[in-house]
């Protein structure tokens, strides 16, 4: 095998063979574009030195730099090494620089984990030089981003490039999409005089440049205090600028940049995708393109055919799921999406498609909201909106209705008229309001009846056909939606009069939270409380002593303790249908999975909580408050009338009555998708005995309309693989925008920051706690202590028992209707919401304070 290969010699798809930097300058090469010349030692040539290296174990990092700085190479190599340098001419200088097989890859670009040596000069030089690229490859910074990414240590090779080095006047980096804001075909330029090495390292504030549609919209001159130079010989030195000001003359002329940015539409045109270049321009003017990468951390675009610029917002971020959907997951909602889109007259022709306004990127589910933005009864009900589920949203949209691009376009309110009336007409609004009003047992009953007919509908013959069974899928998602949303009208009537009680009262809304604590008929604190009482009638040795895994080995085999086998199972036959992401049908169930259960219960007996701390004391504590609350509001109506006082009191009454029941909607809908994932195990099951599938689980990586096809027969394993491992990767994505633009700009990200320090948010809910922080990203084995504050990114019904011992809570996401503020009100502990980057910016341990009124967090100084 030839160990040395010409850039002309290599394509893209050599990434095995010559790692992700070789095969884009191959690839660059190849199509015409100017690259310094060059050639690179391959993967092979490591293969032989990396004999007998363990990639695993303790001190693994330093064990393997060692044994490849001091492993002999085989003459072999170090011939070719000699012979490919000696062919670029008599002791060039060049640029040796690592190329990893995981490296520059569209998920991942490792930029700057392995080393890379400049102006090297002679062919010992470049051998050394070629020892310690291979060594970089076990740094800890690679190491610990190979990790991160789940990348097998075993599986990375490392070649390694030598490319011609360009004496340049002045160098830097460029990427084709500007890298903050996510805009595509914006290029974003830094430059600097000198090597790149400079800019890439940060050893510089460069000139920074910014273009979109051929206009250069950005000219910010850096200070400009370094410059990286080759030395005669070998080597770099680093040189500063002399002279008061050295900066304030830009490095690159306007014809420049245009140049550079043309390059890059090249390069980006060429891959397909948004790139990270470096390039240099030497002293004749000439412009180099010494690297290439794609720009990983862009959030893919939704696949939108349509012209014009679009607003999508996150439906993953209003539902506090940050993770990716599995595509059954994706399919399931799109169909209760499709359901719910009918009720106003909008349905698709095929409800598998999903609504109109409904698309798919990044794993994840994005509502088109760009009729409403330029709308005019859009702009009124759309923020009001927004400020109660997800707040910060709020002034992003009326951000964005300042765009031009996104001007006023539709000014007659009928259609809205019109699809409102429908979706009050279908789920029977005026009489359930009516209800909710004169006959509170009877509304009550009927949101109880709801849930038995939802159970009736789940149930199917247990010898159903597994097109019946998908047939029926279909049917209960589609159907979900219109039948269980019926119980809003009793919940919006519980809401309307709380508002009423504030007009009627003078009271702000704010100051009458106390009036939502504890409230009856909500499933979720229900769920919780009752995971409580659990764990204080179960036997507590085992839970105390043995860790979560062994558990549930005894769960599964019936061999807990009588009494915690028994409550246990009782208690999952209530709520296994719920979870984390239980959105999402593909994620497994708390009765297909109960280790969080246990691990919960298990947190709660190795607490020492005082009994009068105890969550039902606590909760029956706060429905004394909220009399008490309810007593203050009707005294202050009182005063401008005796009649507000007795219909302050019949309408407060009224919302604890209904506000719990918020909460039962989602209750039924996440029930419904929990029996179609039954449902749909087994059509998995049946299409592993097919052939088609290894395990029926893999179902959820079909689609609906996929796993019917799929009853026909066929091999879907090596589809089901990459999906997952994709899912995988996404899994591992640090930020979701919760808004996103069709040309890729992240609105969010052009706002004005916060003063440095403030971390301020949506008050919601009322009182004020000092505690310790505990920062946590997934609920699953996170353990909480008495009186801790949790940081979070949003919150689902699958997070909430954390809410039983938690001092106060602090989320990313959310508004003052959301679901952790709903579940924080009753509960009675402070409460802030929609705190950009809180899980960034606070850190477990760290003393804060919350005050749930003003919507701030306080840190320490």
């Amino acid at each position: 095998m030839n160990t040395a290969l010409d850039f002309s010699e290599i394509d893209a798809g050599m990434l095995a063979e010559v790692g992700g930097k070789a095969a884009n300058l191959g690839e660059l090469t190849r199509a015409g574009l100017p690259v310094p010349p060059g050639w690179v030692l391959t993967t092979e040539a490591y293969r032989q030195v990396a004999v007998g290296l363990e990639t695993s174990g303790e001190g693994l990092a330093e064990r393997a730099r060692r044994h490849l700085l001091e492993a002999s190479v085989p003459a072999t190599v170090h011939e070719t090494i000699v012979k490919a340098y000696t062919a670029l001419g008599d002791d060039v200088p060049v640029a040796v620089r690592s190329s990893a097989t995981a490296e520059d890859l569209p998920f991942a670009s490792f930029a700057g984990q392995q080393d890379t040596f400049l102006n090297v000069v002679g062919a010992d030089a470049v051998a050394d030089a070629v020892r310690r690229c291979w060594a970089s490859l076990w740094t800890d910074r690679a190491v610990a981003y190979r990790e991160s990414n789940g990348i097998d240590h075993a599986a990375v090779r490392l070649a390694v490039v030598v490319q011609t080095m360009v004496d340049a006047r002045v160098s830097g980096v460029m990427f084709t999409a500007n890298p903050v804001t996510g805009r595509r075909r914006e290029a974003v330029i830094d430059a600097a005089p000198g090597l790149g090495e400079a800019v890439v390292s940060g050893a510089v504030n460069p000139d920074r440049f910014t273009v979109h549609g051929g206009e250069i919209l950005e000219r910010r001159a850096g200070d400009k205090r370094l410059a990286v130079r080759a030395l005669p010989g070998g080597g770099t030195e680093r040189v500063e600028a002399t002279g008061d000001a050295p900066g304030e003359e830009l490095c690159l002329t306007d014809a420049e940049v245009l140049a550079l940015t043309e390059l890059g539409t090249r390069v980006e045109d060429h891959y397909g995708t948004p790139q990270d270049t470096e390039w240099a321009i030497d002293h004749d003017g000439r412009l180099w393109l010494t690297q290439a990468r794609p720009i990983t951390t862009l959030y893919p675009l939704p696949d939108d055919p349509r012209p014009g610029l679009r607003a999508y917002f996150s439906f993953n971020v209003a539902q506090g799921v940050m993770g990716p959907l599995t595509p059954m997951g994706a399919s399931a909602l799109k169909a209760v999406a499709s359901g719910g889109a009918g009720m106003f007259g909008h349905g698709p022709a095929d409800p598998l498609d999903g609504p109109a306004f409904m698309t798919e990127s990044g794993q994840r589910l994005w509502v088109d909201l760009t009729t409403a933005v330029r709308s005019k009864a859009g702009r009124v009900i759309m923020p009001r909106m927004l400020q109660l589920g997800e707040a910060r949203t709020g002034p992003v949209v009326d951000q964005l209705v300042t765009d031009p691009r996104l001007s006023l376009a539709y000014t007659s309110r009928r259609p809205v008229i019109r699809g409102l009336r429908r979706f009050a007409g279908r789920i029977h609004a005026p009489s359930r309001v009516l209800l909710a009003l004169t006959r509170p047992r009877k509304a009550l009953a009927y949101t109880a009846r709801v849930g038995e007919v939802t159970d009736r509908r789940l149930r199917l013959p247990a010898d159903a056909t597994p097109e019946q069974r998908l047939d029926h899928a279909q049917r209960v998602l589609v159907n979900a939606f219109p039948f269980i949303v019926s119980i809003m009208p009793i919940v919006i009537t519980g809401y309307g009069l709380f508002a009423l009680s504030s007009r009627l009262s003078g009271v702000p809304l704010g100051d009458m939270q106390d009036v939502l604590r504890s409230v009856p008929h909500n499933p979720t604190t229900e769920m919780d409380l009752e995971l409580w009482d659990l764990s204080t009638r179960v036997e507590p040795e085992p839970f105390r002593k043995e860790p979560v895994a062994e558990l549930v080995r005894r769960y599964r085999a019936g061999t807990l303790p009588p009494i915690a086998q028994r409550e246990i199972t009782k208690f999952l036959d209530t709520y296994g249908h719920r979870g984390v992401a239980e959105i999402d049908l593909g994620v497994p169930r708390w009765s297909e999975e109960p280790g969080h259960i246990l691990g919960v219960i298990a947190n709660y007996l190795r607490m020492d909580a005082d009994a009068g701390l105890a969550p039902a004391a606590l909760f029956a504590n706060g429905a004394r408050k909220a009399e008490t609350a309810i007593a203050r509001v009707a005294a202050e109506a009182g005063r401008k009338g005796r009649w507000r006082a007795a219909v302050v009191r019949f309408a407060l009454g009224r919302t604890r009555m209904y506000a719990g029941l918020r909460e039962l909607p989602k209750f039924y809908v996440v029930k419904s998708l929990a029996g179609v994932r039954r449902s749909l195990l087994q059509v998995g099951e049946h299409l592993v005995g097919l052939g088609v599938l290894d395990t029926a689980r893999d179902v959820f990586f079909l689609d609906l309309r996929e796993a019917r096809a799929a009853l026909g027969g066929g091999d879907l394993r090596g589809l089901v693989a990459e999906r997952r491992e994709a899912h995988e990767r996404e899994s591992r994505r640090r930020h979701v925008p919760r808004m996103l633009l069709s040309d890729g700009t992240e609105p969010e990200a052009l706002a004005t920051p916060a003063a440095d320090g403030a971390l301020t948010g949506t008050a919601a809910s009322a009182g004020t706690v000092t505690g310790l922080a505990r920062v946590v990203m997934d609920p699953m084995g996170a353990h909480l202590e008495p009186g801790e504050i949790l940081v979070c990114p949003s919150t689902d019904p699958g997070w909430t028992p954390l809410f039983l011992t938690a001092g106060g809570l602090v989320m990313e996401m959310g508004g003052s209707m959301s679901h952790g503020a709903v579940v924080a009100r009753e509960y009675g502990i402070p409460a802030v919401v929609g705190v950009a980057d809180a899980t960034h910016r606070i850190t477990t341990g760290q003393e804060i304070t919350v005050n749930g009124a003003a919507g701030t967090i306080t840190l320490p100084s």
